[in-house]
């Protein structure tokens, strides 16, 4: 029982990183033929649905989840595993109609270019650049905190190792290579789950009188409040992360990539339930709090130091997997979207791999200083919450009329409604900036969680709105003034292609074949600021 020696953990650690090295560079050098950046259309059903398992994955989920289920229960833990993993139906859904829009596009922000025009497209770039930079650092965060509690070895070197080996073969074959690699780390996570129910069902005993004592099992107001915070945090976060956008456009037919993310849905519930039901085994045997005072989100390594010390290795071999597979995920959306988002795909493929590379050291400095990492996750969450909403108006024809001013002020608005919220509910201006990045967390004994989600997304629909009628009012009264025709409420002319888009002139161009009304896309002309 405990840590396998520091000679057999290194040797487990660096062989695994060894290994998938080897098979990235290799998968780089097969498929070094293939687009760098996107694989649109060539992903069946089974791959994309382990790629989006490993990439809705990352080590994180050892810390988080069991941590949820010592603070909320089975309530808070059954709510969050379902609101991590229903989210990737969205893009079953959504994707489809994104897809004909832009079948020329591998990310979310190409088709918020030509919806919105530049200026939206650039302002969402940088929410979801920052988004997944945040990812990156509380991947690397996860991966030390889970090496140094499996083996007490210093996870610094790992850290590095990591990022080196997903910085090569991700440099050499780009999103190729990910989705590959992802596909087997998919798998391997599929087996973990395997081998630590067993061994928890075997190793851990239950002290049955602790389970009444202990509350997990009963609701609470947490619990309650995470029905709500939990799915409008996720799913509009998982907006942000390009990651998914680029496995959508992968998917060979909408058919393809509605039965990958069902099993992908599935998978993750069931493996995130598990992993956090390590949090009540270790309530449930005395091991939490126990006489060290162990804090939450260490009961998954508290619990697995239970068993003998050949399980903790083979876990070890795929928590590195885990992560390694969310880290190159990761890297190769945040190459691709930059490449599309800032230099429109005409910078040479040589220097999308240097932008790779560039990503890597700031992620290491940042990490080894990074707070709580379930609190880096909610800033995050709670900026899309903010910003999703309105944009996604832009996909109904009924809504041609928004654009990308409203898109942009309902945005910062969604913010800064956070902000007035916490100031009038704490009646302190500093503690509502405080509010802003959730400083006390989200296991709070308050409603003040609770209400930044509330206000954000519909303090910015509000800020959205109020922006329409100004834009609307200072049309109409230039207009006047001018004695030009008022246009601001006119349905533009629909293009006849879904991928039609303006020139520099606003004209039309590359008509082609009618579409029904569902298909019409209303982009903004570019010789307007948004």
């Amino acid at each position: 029982m405990g840590y396998p020696s520091s000679q057999a953990s290194n040797a487990v650690i660096y062989l695994t990183y060894g290994a998938f090295l080897v098979m990235g560079c290799a998968v780089a050098w097969i498929k070094r033929k293939n687009n760098f950046l996107n694989s649109n259309k060539t992903q069946k059903a089974i791959p994309l649905a382990f790629n989006f398992v490993a990439s809705a994955m990352g080590c994180g989920i050892l810390t988080t989840y069991p941590q949820i289920a010592t603070v909320a229960g089975v309530q808070g833990l059954v709510v969050y595993a379902l609101s991590s993993s229903l989210p990737l139906m969205l893009f079953a859904f959504v994707g489809p109609s994104i897809r004909r829009r832009c079948p020329e596009g591998f990310v979310l922000t190409e088709w918020v270019r030509q919806r919105y025009g530049i200026i939206t497209q650039l302002y969402l770039s940088f929410f979801t650049i920052a988004t997944m930079f945040l990812y990156l650092v509380a991947e690397l965060s996860a991966i030390q905190l889970a090496i140094e509690a499996l083996t007490g070895l210093n996870a610094l070197p790992a850290l590095i190792i990591e990022s080196v080996v997903t910085t090569i073969y991700t440099a050499l074959g780009g999103f190729a290579t990910s989705f590959f690699t992802d596909n087997i780390q998919g798998a391997m996570v599929t087996l973990l789950l395997i081998v630590c129910t067993i061994s928890m069902g075997v190793y851990v005993k239950i002290d049955r009188s602790l389970i009444e004592s202990s509350g997990l099992t009963k609701a609470s107001t947490l619990g309650w409040q995470l029905i709500y915070i939990l799915p409008v945090a996720i799913a509009t976060n998982d907006c942000f992360l390009s990651g998914f956008w680029l496995r959508t456009f992968a998917s060979r037919s909408d058919r393809d990539l509605y039965i990958g993310t069902t099993i992908a849905v599935v998978i993750t519930t069931i493996f995130l339930t598990l992993v956090g039901c390590t949090g009540l085994l270790a309530a449930w045997s005395g091991l939490y709090p126990g006489p060290d005072d162990v804090d939450g989100s260490m009961t998954f390594f508290v619990v697995l130091l239970q068993m003998p010390a050949w399980v903790v290795g083979f876990v070890i071999v795929f928590t590195v997997a885990l992560s390694t597979a969310a880290f190159d995920s990761l890297q190769s959306a945040m190459a691709s979207t930059i490449s599309n988002d800032i230099f429109h795909n005409r910078l040479h493929v040589v220097w999308v791999r240097v932008i790779v590379i560039l990503i890597l050291a700031p992620s290491i400095v940042v990490a080894l200083k990074a707070p709580n990492i379930l609190q880096i996750y909610l800033i995050s969450d709670l900026i899309s919450a903010a910003v999703v909403p309105v944009l996604f108006l832009g996909l109904s024809a009924k809504f041609y009329w928004v654009t990308g001013y409203e898109v942009i002020v309902s945005g910062l608005g969604g913010i800064l409604s956070v902000f007035i919220f916490g100031a009038a509910y704490y009646g302190d201006a500093y503690k509502g900036a405080q509010l802003m990045i959730l400083e006390e967390g989200l296991y709070v004994d308050d409603w003040s969680a609770f209400g930044a989600f509330v206000v954000a997304p519909f303090g910015g629909i509000v800020f959205g709105f109020a922006a329409f009628v100004i834009r609307v009012a200072i049309e109409y009264t230039y207009s006047k003034v001018k004695g030009t025709p008022f246009t601001a409420l006119e349905k533009p002319e629909a293009p006849l292609t879904p991928f039609a888009d303006n020139d520099e002139t606003g004209v039309v161009v590359e008509v082609q074949t009618p579409v029904t009304e569902a298909d019409i896309d209303y982009p903004t002309k570019k010789n307007q600021l948004i």
